[in-house]
């Protein structure tokens, strides 16, 4: 009976509120570590741009500053913990839209073969190295699409997929040149 206790009922929303928060906060901390390794282990953010932005980006959904704090030490080499890399991933979602994904992982095997999974589940395929990229463009650390397409009626296909891929845990961005 969940009106009779009111704790029961706030546990069961916290719970839910603090798995996404949760979530938000490991993308956040493994986009600082590998910030900080991209700028050859510098842990300024005054040095290091890139960093800045991570740092600017986990402010700004509330990350705490001690987590902030223990990613750069992570990345700087000064923390223990497993060695993250990034991967990019190129694909097609449904109604040949090209997608670039980026991702943060400890184990690319690994990531690579769920996202292909996921991709392949949900009407998507995963494309060679370069078969999409001259699609882009990159600036700001941001790639915008060079050749915008369209969706051919396949929207709702393309929101649903875009979602299941932005929840894995792993995945930071997802670039569409969709139009």
């Amino acid at each position: 009976m969940s009106g009779h206790s009111k704790w029961s009922t706030i546990k069961h929303k916290k719970a839910a509120n603090d798995k996404v928060k949760g979530s938000v906060f490991t993308k956040m901390a493994k986009a600082i570590t590998v910030a900080v390794k991209k700028g050859g282990g510098v842990g300024d953010p005054n040095m290091n741009f890139t960093l800045r932005l991570a740092i600017e980006k986990a402010r700004s959904v509330n990350m705490p500053r001690e987590n902030i704090e223990r990613a750069i030490e992570k990345g700087t080499g000064k923390a223990e913990g497993s060695e993250l890399v990034e991967v990019i991933i190129e694909g097609f979602a449904p109604g040949g839209v090209a997608v670039i994904i980026e991702a943060v992982t400890d184990n690319s095997n690994r990531t690579i073969a769920e996202l292909r999974n996921l991709m392949e589940k949900h009407g998507g395929r995963m494309g060679e190295p370069g078969s999409v990229m001259y699609m882009f463009d990159r600036t700001d650390g941001e790639y915008k699409p060079k050749y915008p397409a369209s969706g051919d009626g396949q929207e709702e296909k393309l929101g649903q997929f875009m979602e299941v891929i932005g929840e894995h845990d792993d995945v930071q961005e997802i670039y569409a040149n969709l139009a």
